[in-house]
């Protein structure tokens, strides 16, 4: 005779330092259509954005992560293990898909404890209610979903994500619909996910919120992975696209005089906010631009990078 562990008690089936997300060549594809092609990367705990235009493969990349669908070829693992018909694994996952998925006549405290209840808790009201707690939906849990916003019903499908306490978490577009406060306590909440060892992966076409919550990113273009990593470091790698920094001195235009001079600029513009400076040395022009106000005799006030922006990345990799 077999003995069952009871769900919550699952071990974890990796070690904890191998990766939680490990894609190795991954590819789906429906008849001719590619919407996955060729994808490798790992991820560990800590908060990712998964960003691209629309049909750039961003949900399809979600669903095989949350074992809806198996890779055409290559592999895809969660926590060691193939997520695909492996309810094992489905323990330990977390989604938030972006297309409604909530009964409109379920009181949010029904919905989050049917989600308890299929992950075989043991006290799924105790549990219904912890979760909706950390999404505070507290005083709306027993209203019915009909009945809530755009914003609470995102928060709702997040408490269900949430009620089982998964190691990692996949969330398809999980701030739609939330007004500024609710986005904030949103992604207050994604960290402290983080903080605790959690994996989060998330989608989103709203470049501010993806820079907010941390600099790790995912770029996919037409089903294939344009970029991973920090995002201020990809920056640093564009090679063919100028620099653009903004300083602000005692003196603009004596400063400019002087920067001209310099092999690392290339183009000085004075504008109302201060130079405009355009170099394809960044690294090297920061360590001479106070040479450059001592020698032209002014004070620097400000020195700001004004494309080392996650939406110049995003613009560039997409648009390239």
């Amino acid at each position: 005779m077999t003995t069952q562990l009871a769900p919550e008690t699952v071990p974890a089936t990796q070690p904890a330092s191998a990766p939680a997300i490990e894609l190795l060549h991954a590819a789906r594809w429906y008849g001719n259509v590619v919407a996955v092609n060729d994808i490798s990367f790992s991820l560990g705990a800590g908060v990712t954005g998964l960003l691209g235009p629309n049909g750039a493969g961003k949900t399809t990349l979600l669903h095989m992560l949350a074992g809806f669908l198996a890779p055409s070829a290559g592999t895809v693992k969660v926590l060691g293990q193939s997520p695909h018909r492996n309810p094992s694994v489905y323990r330990q996952i977390g989604l938030v898909p972006e297309r409604e998925a909530v009964y409109p006549f379920l009181t949010g405290r029904d919905y989050v404890k049917f989600n308890a209840r299929l992950q075989g808790m043991r006290d799924p009201d105790g549990a219904a209610r912890a979760a909706i707690a950390r999404v505070g939906l507290e005083d709306a849990m027993d209203r019915a979903i009909g009945t809530y916003s755009k914003g609470m019903r995102q928060r709702v499908k997040v408490a269900g994500s949430l009620v089982h306490d998964p190691q990692v978490l996949l969330l398809d577009e999980p701030f739609n619909g939330m007004d500024p406060r609710q986005r904030i306590a949103m992604m207050d909440l994604l960290g402290d996910l983080a903080g605790a060892g959690r994996t989060i992966l998330f989608s989103s076409h709203i470049l501010e919120e993806v820079e907010q919550v941390g600099t790790e990113i995912l770029v996919m273009v037409a089903g294939r992975l344009a970029a991973s990593g920090d995002f201020r470091a990809i920056r640093a790698l564009m090679t063919d696209r100028p620099h653009t920094v903004t300083v602000r001195s005692s003196d603009d235009r004596r400063l400019a005089t002087t920067l001209m001079a310099d092999p690392t600029v290339f183009a000085v513009e004075l504008t109302p906010n201060g130079l405009s400076v355009q170099t394809a040395q960044l690294g090297a022009f920061r360590r001479i631009l106070a040479g450059s106000s001592r020698s032209a005799g002014v004070r620097l006030l400000e020195v700001l990078s004004a494309d080392e922006s996650l939406e110049s990345v995003f613009d560039y990799l997409v648009g390239r």
